[in-house]
């Protein structure tokens, strides 16, 4: 079965994208080099197609209940226009995904991961009334990220509303080229930035006046890099359904005074928390990366976790990872060894994130 292409696929492959399977889709994994991206996004501002993600909206006077049940994060206390993170879990705790829910004074909005874009649909489906309409915007509409500290002056005079007066999480309905588009204020870098989701027609040519303004056009491969930096979980590894949102340091989205589906196993989870492998940081001796997977040991021979993500980060000039690791060997300044195929490179577990951009 071949792979979905976004709008922008043609527009990918006239700059000479390096394109990879990735979620279901051919995108972009980069184009000047993974280093030279980053430190555009970290330094100036660049772009990436994000149209893979996961576009649902809803409608009906059961919405506001449907993802009250299944988001672990309260919907009810959302004002208008506002953005909040959280994570979707099956009845054992366990991650389904990490989601955006966007309030509107009609409805509400919900971006996922593309990797889960069925998945989350069904379980939607499967906990929705008669009382809520889900409509999966998806394949008809383009999501752009524009990321970096140049990314408001990029944006002024863009849409029809000033964006660039949004607070970090919220979202403006508004118009570009006279057609109608959403704008929120948020990213997956670390980075001041936008995402902009609106129709497939003008996907193209909101990329094209992006690149007029001097943005960098980025692919997937510095989106990973730079959401390391930022400590940003990734589904699929520092969350899974065998990884709970507390174990991966998510407590603060998790809002247990409330009923959703898991909330009673992860309650159970929380009073447990001091005997359970919990996500850390990692900084590495010399320049070697750790990859998915790699063994975390106490010792040369005791192992006690296991890296989740792991590069060298192009801004930091670091060797740097994330992994669960078990009680005992979490606190800030505990000595490991990442076993790197066969060498055991020292490792010392730091603070998260890793990188913080200047307020």
């Amino acid at each position: 079965m071949s792979n979905l292409r976004t709008a922008l696929y043609d527009s990918h492959r006239a700059r000479n994208a390096r394109m990879v399977p990735f979620a279901g889709w051919d995108m972009p994994v980069q184009y000047a080099g993974i280093i030279d991206e980053h430190k555009a996004v970290r330094s100036a501002v660049g772009m990436f197609d994000v149209s893979h993600m996961a576009r649902f909206s809803f409608a009906g006077t059961g919405a506001e209940a449907l993802l009250e049940k299944v988001f672990t994060n309260a919907v009810g206390t959302m004002k208008d226009f506002q953005v909040r993170y959280g994570l979707v879990c099956n009845e054992d705790g366990g991650t389904l995904d990490d989601v955006l829910v966007y309030r509107w004074p009609y409805g509400y909005a919900m971006v996922a991961n593309g990797s889960n874009r069925t998945k989350i649909l069904d379980w939607l489906t499967k906990h929705a009334g008669p009382d809520v309409q889900i409509q999966d915007q998806t394949l008809a509409t383009t999501m752009l990220a524009v990321q970096g500290p140049k990314a408001a002056e990029i944006a002024t005079g863009l849409f029809e509303h000033d964006v660039t007066n949004l607070k970090y999480f919220f979202a403006q309905p508004t118009r570009y080229r006279g057609k109608d588009c959403v704008v929120g204020r948020c990213g997956y870098t670390g980075e001041d930035g936008f995402e902009i989701m609106l129709g497939n027609a003008l996907g193209p040519t909101l990329w094209d006046d992006l690149l007029a303004k001097g943005v960098a056009p980025c692919g997937l491969g510095s989106r990973d890099t730079l959401r390391l930096e930022a400590a940003m979980p990734l589904y699929g590894h520092e969350l899974t359904e065998q990884i709970d949102p507390l174990q991966a340091g998510l407590g603060w989205a998790v809002k247990l005074n409330k009923p959703f589906i898991g909330r009673d196993a992860l309650a159970s989870a929380n009073e447990a928390a001091a005997h359970r492998p919990k996500r850390v940081g990692l900084e590495l001796d010399g320049t070697r990366a750790a990859r998915e997977g790699c063994t975390l040991l106490a010792d040369e021979s005791t192992p006690v976790g296991v890296v989740t993500s792991g590069s060298y980060a192009p801004w930091l000039q670091k060797s740097i990872a994330m992994g669960m690791v078990g009680p005992g060997h979490a606190a800030t300044g505990t000595k490991l060894l990442v076993d790197i195929r066969g060498t055991a490179v020292p490792a010392t577990v730091v603070p998260l994130p890793f990188y913080q951009r200047a307020k």
